[in-house]
């Protein structure tokens, strides 16, 4: 038996069958609909019903659908899952198609293909954070990274090894990574361990040829070199990239900026691991708070954020850009008053770069337009601001891009009302005076209703009829209504000559004019009329502002700057942060540092931070390493961390936390920091710790700053202590790196003594009547025991067990002393397996004498004699009632 489709379900399925990949938001009405596996899989992603619509095959159809009003929030949801979603659209009106038929489908196309690497509505971003869409391109042996945020469009590509790839992307934290079909399989792993999308795409997209001649038509340039000297792989990369947008843009490329070229030298290099043991963009539990750029971010505006975590994730190591960055910082640390009316004027500042790529895309609307003109007019008026300061020639670079916008300023403010709609369907958006057409088609539109009832009145007053009502329904349009008591003189002479029978029901009858009838046509047409020539004011506006685009993205760009300088004045100033001093030279020296995100943490709790020295300074042919030993608690991980940090935040451009600082340019840091697992790919801890320690081992270089912690804690204590002793022979040796490297095994402390560039150090305590005190304190020395037991107290183990352990390490220490075999001896001697018996309860405590009390309230050295002698005679009258 035939199967029969509907006509609709035909359309459905062709347009499902190419874009198998992905479900289809197919549009009926005021709902997108989802039909057959898709409707399955969207109702378990979204939490909806499914439901079913006909039959198919002799089966039912399942079927779910979202409302398109609320769809944003569907897929972000579902773009969070890991779905792709090719939305479709209606592209005719259903008056329209029925026009060709009763049976006649509406005319429907994908308008876009929504991936994590294409999105740009508000509601969908980060507004603080990066969408980046990446290219990986090979071509023999080179290899190239392409990048893209359309939301902003930005464009970069580089030069990119394999073995860089992993830290690229751990840096970039991108969405979504496309790559070619024939790699799929060697570089999946390594892509979604960065927690980005794969999407392989066809080799011929990475054509190099192809991908030239794709790039110049979208540029409109004859040739790329224009832009800069690109190798093979990077124009590969870069027409990937293209070819993408405009498959999933269904042609309508985002408003691209130039590319440009990033050489790997210019920024520091951090691997997958150390950017996750510092959290400089994300704390260890995957969230924002906790991380090194929620503890300094004091940005303004949305620009101003996405630009200072690319600097704290992009560290610069162009001495150049970094003591330009510290000038415009100290410019706003000494001119209070100037950086606070700055940041005022910038809080007024939209998110141009995101309402630019709407515009774009054809998915902007009024309020985009709205956000370049607010956005503009404060350029203008921080220009002014910043012109009339003194030394505002130091921000001549910045402030040049922030004038020369009052034409479009002008023309904006002209078209637009104060506070236009989001969506270009809901119309008022034009400003009245702007338009002649506009305004006259409004009067008539608007004073409709006006002329209705003046009408009303005078129909009324020639019938007699007060109670006669000139209304309006979408069947009959205008029409006459009266009640049928009156009816029959409206249906006789002379009134049935003007008055036109139309309807009745059970309680009135309705009639119409000729008169009415016009009036009608001609209201109708306006209020189409309006929103044609405000449909076409606005595709003029925004034709105009795009073709300006350029000057008005520097002007973005220039405002995100003076937001990040000013945001980390402010935090300067209000932690007592210092500018470092920071050259070509290996020094690293640092007066008082401290931990940014702990003692931000501290503050919240009212207490203090104490601050520590390092010095790693050495001749530029040796190594210096800082041997650091001391008890857990004791600060030995915030101390690695906040020197590593101090490093990274003074070639971003920012103040540090210190009393001073200097510091040798950082071409790369390295941290092995911390302890974890990764059961998925089948690692230990320790394995876990080898692999990040091997990748130190093998990269780091004389100008790189590396801390370890713990080195060997994952295995037997020989085993450990042996690759912590080979390890730091080899960093010294080999690497001749700055380390900062801490241990509990005290063996390795005789090093210092045998290598020239090794040094101790130590975090002191105190102990004090059987208690801990940690003083974190880092002071030159070796410790001499960890302290662990006290540790192990303070935590809470039970009183027998730590009782137990300290048993049982007097034992192991005494059998040190006297020798190995003494050692193993006393070993045996201990019963270690045997029961524990709970430690007794601890007796009560009597209440204190009443001579203790007495004494307890006297201050010595305050008695004069008189009140001594008087003392003495009290505490044996007291001593006379105890007996």
């Amino acid at each position: 038996m035939p199967v029969t489709v509907t006509p609709m379900m035909a359309q459905y399925l062709e347009i499902k069958a190419g874009h198998p990949e992905a479900l289809l938001f197919y549009r009926m009405g005021d709902f997108y609909e989802m039909f057959f596996d898709d409707a399955v899989a969207a109702s378990a992603a979204l939490d909806i019903a499914l439901t079913k619509r006909g039959k198919h095959a002799g089966e039912d159809i399942p079927m779910c659908g979202v409302p398109v009003h609320a769809a944003e929030g569907y897929l972000l949801t579902l773009i969070r899952k890991g779905f792709r979603v090719a939305v479709c659209e209606q592209m005719e009106d259903p008056a329209e198609a029925k026009k060709r038929g009763y049976k006649a489908v509406v005319r429907r196309e994908v308008v876009r293909l929504v991936t994590p690497g294409t999105l740009t509505e508000d509601s969908l971003l980060d507004a603080r954070r990066n969408n980046f869409l990446c290219g990986i391109a090979r071509i023999r042996d080179a290899a190239a990274l392409a990048t893209v945020d359309i939301s902003t469009g930005e464009l970069r590509v580089g030069p990119c090894p394999l073995v860089r790839l992993g830290p690229e992307l751990a840096r970039l934290a991108p969405r979504e990574v496309l790559v070619s079909e024939s790699e799929e399989s060697a570089l999946r792993e390594l892509v979604e361990e960065s927690g980005a999308a794969l999407t392989p795409v066809a080799r011929s997209s990475f054509d190099s040829s192809g991908a030239e001649q794709r790039l110049c038509r979208i540029f409109g340039v004859s040739e790329l070199k224009v832009y800069g000297s690109f190798e093979r792989a990077e124009i590969a990369a870069l027409g990937a990239i293209t070819a993408y947008l405009e498959l999933t843009q269904k042609g309508k490329l985002p408003l691209l900026r130039p590319p440009q070229r990033d050489l790997g030298g210019d920024v520091m290099q951090i691997d997958a691991a150390t950017r996750r043991n510092l959290e400089l963009t994300a704390s260890l539990s995957g969230g924002r708070e906790g991380s090194l750029l929620a503890a300094i971010d004091r940005t303004v505006t949305a620009a101003g954020g996405r630009l200072l975590a690319r600097r704290i994730s992009s560290p610069s190591c162009n001495i150049d850009k970094i003591l330009e960055r510290l000038d415009v910082v100290s410019f706003f640390v000494d001119g209070i008053s100037t950086a606070d009316t700055l940041r005022a004027a910038l809080r007024k500042v939209p998110d141009i770069d995101r309402a630019l790529s709407r515009l774009s895309l054809e998915r902007g609307g009024p309020r985009d337009l709205a956000a370049i003109r607010a956005g503009l007019t404060q350029a203008g008026e921080i220009a002014a601001i910043l012109s009339e300061t003194n030394g505002s020639e130091l921000l001549a670079p910045l402030t040049a891009g922030l004038n020369g916008h009052d034409e479009m300023v002008d023309r904006l403010e002209a078209a637009l009302v104060a506070e236009p709609p989001l969506m270009l369907r809901d119309g008022g958006f034009i400003a009245a005076g702007y338009d002649a057409e506009l305004d006259e088609v409004r009067t008539l539109r608007d004073e409709g209703r006006g002329v209705v009832a003046s009408l009303q009145a005078r129909y009324a007053a020639e019938t007699g009829i007060a109670s006669l009502k000139v209304k309006h329904n979408n069947v009959l349009g205008y029409f006459v209504e009266t009640t049928a008591t009156h009816a029959e003189k409206m249906l006789s002479a002379p009134l049935s000559e003007s008055f036109i029978h139309r309807q009745t029901t059970a309680n009135a009858v309705r009639f119409t004019t000729v008169e009415l009838s016009e009036l009608e046509t001609r209201i109708l047409n306006a209020g189409n009329r309006v929103q044609e020539i405000e449909k076409r004011l606005f595709e003029a506006l925004r034709a105009e502002v795009l073709t300006g685009a350029g000057e008005t993205g520097a002007a973005a760009g220039a405002l995100a700057e003076l937001d990040v300088a000013s945001g980390l004045a402010d935090l300067a100033r209000g932690e007592n942060w210092t500018r470092p001093t920071v050259d070509q030279s290996r020094d690293f020296d640092v007066s008082g540092g401290r931990h940014p995100v702990v003692e931000h943490a501290l503050k919240r709790e009212g207490k203090a931070f104490v601050g520590n020295d390092c010095l790693l300074t050495a001749p530029d042919d040796a190594a210096h390493v800082r041997l650091l030993t001391g008890p857990n608690m004791a600060g030995k991980s915030t101390y690695l961390r906040q020197n590593a940090l101090i490093a990274l935040l003074a070639q971003s451009g920012s103040f540090v936390p210190a009393s001073s600082a200097m510091i040798g340019v950082v071409s790369s840091l390295f941290s092995r920091v911390g302890a974890s697992d990764d059961l998925a790919r089948g690692r230990s801890t320790f394995m876990v710790e080898m692999v990040e320690t091997a990748t130190i081992l093998n990269q780091a270089d004389e100008r790189s700053l590396v801390i370890l912690d713990e080195i060997g804690r994952g295995t037997a204590t020989y085993d450990g202590l042996s690759i912590a002793w080979a390890t730091l022979e080899h960093l010294h040796a080999t690497n001749r790196c700055r380390a900062l490297f801490a241990t509990h095994y005290h063996e390795l402390t005789t090093l210092a003594t045998k290598l020239d560039g090794v040094e101790n150090a130590t975090v002191a305590v105190k102990e004090w009547e059987g208690e801990v005190i940690f003083l974190h304190e880092v002071r030159d020395g070796a410790a001499d025991r960890s302290y662990g037991v006290q540790v192990a107290r303070l935590a809470g183990l039970p009183a027998s067990v730590v009782e137990r352990a300290r048993v049982v390490l007097d034992q192991l220490e005494k059998g040190d002393r006297e020798g190995g075999k003494r050692q193993l001896a006393l070993i045996d001697d201990l019963p270690l397996f045997s029961a524990v018996p709970p430690a007794p309860a601890p007796a009560a405590k009597t209440a204190p004498s009443a001579i203790v009390e007495r004494l307890d309230e006297v201050l010595p050295d305050e008695l004069s004699p008189r009140e001594a002698l008087s003392l003495i005679y009290d505490l044996k009258a007291l001593a006379r009632e105890k007996s």
